[in-house]
């Protein structure tokens, strides 16, 4: 479809994106992935993206060139130190705070599982050096317009709407409504805002300070993750308390959906694939699943439906509703693996089920980004039920790598799968499953359903092409971003295409496959020569969460 895009009259749009983590520095779910991902598919269509984030460790270990670019002496009582260098093709400005920042693990979290008592001081440090950096802080650079992610970057929109000097517009970008950054009033002085400030029409939320209210209250434009997270979160329901801020915004407020570096995942490619394939090419992927069980010590049982999940273990993701269903499961001939971490209580009861259910359930109870790569070349179907889910990137790597996502029927996923009911099967479009409302009863069901498709192999393997043939890059998307940042930020606009439609298909990678020369699929065998099942040991990830 055809829209009015902005393009430059001189020069590309520069912009200053300010989140709290970023893949592959530092990662806790899918927020750090499309800040990482994001710039270089911007810069296609004219957007020149810097990205701030807060000093770890991990960030400032990767920056090479590394350049101080400025010091401040007293930034909400701390000094600042800016550090400008290239780190994994992007341009990043980093906090070197070592007080704030130099900490190890979780970066929100500490050794307990408790947020660290000082965060609302680490991102309001961060938000402030952002409204100085978008008001010339840097005699080198100065954006044209500021792009937010989550409450943990939700001041800066506050900050620059008390600067005395002219300042970028700015446009905010909801991942996950349920955090918000609520502290004490008491705070306010601490963050540096005025007293005007603390008003219901901006960062007054029920007598706290909130960073999200301030940005959706504050920003020129504001943006959700997919288009139908943007009317859930519109509703008593899902709105987590701010349904009416956004309803009187609304005029103001664009879901765009996230998207996926192809470079990143592609299972021809991917070293944490056993067996690399083609995208598309699922005959390839059976010695895949083979190896994955043997690597489990589950049975190698080809008919058996082997069922993956990679997730945070939360409430919100649904893994307790896994945790009650699995023993129903097994009873058929289902096998599960779940790799992930996260509430204490899930976790005890997915060891409680590795040690019930040996040849039928294993799990990872550690974050792992490998085996976040592998499961889905691996599996054939993985489980999304989550309660809610702005977008979630998890169905986007299941489609590519040919796994059938069984999915809830909320925000993104919504948008992104097509579900295998009767129409769409015999119409040749099912490319998923997708259950409401999202309970332990229906998720059963919905598994149920797989497992009668996966016996219909001819279906199954229609619905793995059609997941291949879903179009999960940044294309389009990123030029709605584009759009959207540029027609805010007063440049011409011409017309060109930003690709809206939702589901978008690329060409059938069947009818033009390039010949591949094939593996022969073997076990992977001990230092004495004998097959083994034990479990394969992964490098940490520095910087990541435990």
């Amino acid at each position: 479809m055809l829209k009015n895009t902005p393009v430059p009259t001189k020069r590309e749009l520069q912009l200053l994106s300010v989140a709290a983590e970023m893949y592959p520095f530092v990662k806790t779910g899918g927020l750090g992935d499309v800040v990482g991902s994001l710039p270089p598919a911007l810069e296609k269509h004219a957007v020149c993206t810097r990205t701030l984030l807060p000093g770890y460790p991990s960030v400032l270990r990767a920056l090479s060139g590394k350049i101080q670019t400025a010091r401040i002496d007293n930034v909400l009582g701390h000094t600042v130190t800016v550090w400008h260098g290239r780190a994994d093709s992007n341009t990043v400005y980093a906090l070197d705070v070592p007080e704030l920042y130099d900490r190890p693990g979780n970066p929100y979290l500490d050794s307990s599982g408790q947020p660290w008592s000082d965060n609302g001081i680490r991102y309001a440090v961060l938000c402030r050096v952002a409204a100085l950096i978008a008001t010339g802080l840097l005699p080198e650079w100065q954006p044209d317009a500021v792009l937010t992610h989550d409450w943990h970057a939700g001041l800066v929109a506050p900050y620059l709407h008390y600067m005395e000097k002219p300042t970028p517009p700015v446009a905010h970008v909801i991942h996950n409504l349920a955090f918000q950054g609520l502290y004490p009033r008491e705070m306010l002085h601490l963050f540096g805002l005025p007293d005007a400030s603390f008003t219901p029409e901006q960062i007054e939320y029920h007598g706290q300070i909130s960073f999200m209210k301030g940005a959706l209250q504050l920003s020129d434009r504001l943006i959700s993750v997919s288009p139908t997270y943007v009317e859930e979160i519109q509703t008593p329901e899902e709105g987590m308390g701010l349904d009416g801020v956004l309803r009187a915004r609304s005029s103001v407020l664009t879901g765009i959906l996230n998207g996926v570096d192809l470079h990143e995942w592609n299972p021809m490619t991917d070293s944490s694939v056993f067996f690399p394939y083609a995208v598309g090419d699922i005959m390839a992927r059976r010695a895949n699943k083979r190896v994955f069980q043997a690597e489990f010590g589950l049975p190698q049982k080809a008919d058996a439906l082997l069922l993956g999940m990679v997730s945070r273990l939360t409430t919100q993701k649904g893994a307790d509703l896994l945790a009650r269903v699995a023993p129903r499961l097994f009873q058929e001939n289902i096998q599960l693996a779940v790799v992930g971490t996260g509430d204490a209580t899930i976790m005890q009861e997915f060891a409680a089920l590795r040690s019930r259910y040996p040849d039928n359930f294993v799990c990872h109870l550690r974050y792992s980004e490998t085996l976040g790569h592998r499961l889905h070349s691996a599996v054939d179907a993985s489980l999304i039920p989550s309660r809610f889910e702005p977008c979630g990137l998890t169905q986007f790597h299941a489609l590519r790598y040919g796994s059938i996502p069984i999915a809830a029927r909320v925000g993104g996923l919504s948008d992104t799968i097509i579900d295998a009911n009767s129409a769409a099967v015999s119409e040749g479009v099912a490319n998923g499953i997708l259950f409401s409302p999202t309970t332990e009863d229906m998720l059963y069901l919905a598994i149920r359903r797989a497992q009668t498709l996966f016996r219909q192999k001819a279906v199954w393997a229609r619905m793995q092409r059609n997941g291949a043939l879903h179009d999960v890059s940044w294309n389009g998307k990123a030029a709605q971003y584009a759009q959207l940042l540029q027609e805010m930020s007063g440049y011409e606009t011409i017309m060109t295409d930003t690709g809206t439609d939702i589901a978008p298909r690329r060409a059938d990678p069947n009818s033009a496959r390039p010949r591949l020369s094939r593996q022969v699929a073997r076990m992977p065998r001990s230092a004495a020569g004998t097959t083994t099942s034990s479990l394969v040991p992964f490098p940490p990830r520095t910087g990541t969460r435990p």
